[in-house]
């Protein structure tokens, strides 16, 4: 079952909130009326994301196995895998606004995923040097109350510079990016790996593309501004 968490205090789940989370923010009939929205990830990049947009939310953990199909290409990766997680959270919370997101950095139609620890990091960046990845960040909005399911997906080709294995290792070390696709924090540190970026959103390759979940929460029911 997901677990809830507060954008601003540790997770809990309370009768108030359980309430909202299984009705319309505002009061039935109001023509203000706003759905309850959830972020379905626990990623705190995509988390501090969406607080630019100032309107409340809540984070569910999706129990999704991320394990890639046989064949599956990197872009139809990260589809399948938000669409999944905005569908486990939405199955519990079903009036609300569900976010799912995922993101699968391309390299030459090979997926690279998040490393995890700082031997598969170094392997990852000096496979990168060099060359252009492509990093898709796929976004699936669900609310299963009234049937809405939108998708979409922002694709960033980053340009890497030829790294020396040094500059790979000082990096690494002065910003451990073992919780991010790519082993690189492009809002950090990491800008100075990269000789280009090519994208129509500059918070997709963070994580979470804002203009694009703006959007696409506002067609299914969320009040912004």
């Amino acid at each position: 079952m997901a677990s809830l968490q507060s954008t601003s205090v540790e997770p809990a789940v309370t009768p108030a909130l359980s309430s909202a989370l299984s009705s319309d923010v505002a009061s039935t009939g109001a023509a203000s009326a706003s759905r309850a929205l959830v972020l379905g990830s626990t990623s705190r990049y995509r988390r501090e994301l969406l607080q630019r947009l100032a309107v409340p939310f809540e984070v569910a953990a999706p129990d999704v196995d991320e394990t890639p199909l046989a064949g599956e290409a990197p872009l139809a990766l990260a589809q399948r895998l938000a669409l999944a997680k905005a569908r486990a959270v939405a199955a519990q919370f079903p009036q609300a606004v569900v976010i799912g997101s995922d993101q699968v950095a391309d390299l030459h139609g090979e997926p690279l995923g998040k490393p995890g620890t700082h031997e598969r990091a170094t392997e990852q960046l000096r496979r990168m040097r060099g060359h252009t990845v492509i990093f898709h960040t796929a976004l699936a909005v669900v609310c299963q109350d009234s049937g809405f399911v939108q998708q979409d997906v922002a694709q960033v080709s980053v340009v890497f510079r030829h790294l020396s294995d040094e500059e790979i290792e000082n990096y690494l070390r002065a910003e451990q990016p073992y919780d991010c696709a790519g082993s690189a924090k492009s809002e950090g540190l990491g800008i100075a790996l990269l000789e280009r970026i090519d994208n129509d959103d500059p918070t997709a390759l963070i994580g979470l593309p804002l203009i694009r979940t703006a959007r696409m929460i506002r067609a299914a029911g969320v009040r912004l501004l």
